[in-house]
This record gives structure tokens, C-alpha cells and sequence, in this order.
């Protein structure tokens, strides 16, 4: 089974560039404080890099759902 991580959305986009509000979009987020189980891959790595100021990454132990 592939790693996961868990990213929890923490602040809000509103009043940032156009782009960081489509890669939280991109994320799977719908609505603040939503938290999302990823699979832990160099692009998602790098779309979480591009907002790390707005979200909050927890390591997910690999049975972990949800």
C-alpha cells in the first residue's frame, strides 16, 4: 500500500494570487478547516509546497483512513 499523507486546510485563500486558491482547489479541498488523505507523491509533495502556508501536513501511517 502506497504512503499517505493528511493535510488539513488552516487559512484561508482569500486575497492571495489566483494560483494558490486553484492548488488548494487541486488538493481535493472544498471548505476551510477540511482535512484530506493524500497519497504521498512528488507532485502533490510540490502542490502542498506551493501553499504551505495555508495548510498543515500530518504523516499518515499506512492502514490510516479517513
Amino acid at each position: 500500500m502506497e504512503k499517505m499523507i493528511k493535510v488539513k486546510w488552516i487559512k484561508s485563500a482569500n486575497g492571495r494570487p489566483a494560483y494558490q486558491m486553484k492548488t488548494i482547489r487541486g488538493l481535493g479541498f472544498k471548505r476551510l478547516h477540511q482535512t484530506v488523505l493524500l497519497i504521498d507523491r512528488p507532485a502533490i509533495r510540490g502542490m502542498v509546497e506551493r501553499v504551505n502556508h495555508l495548510v498543515e501536513v500530518m504523516e499518515s501511517s499506512e492502514g490510516e483512513r479517513g
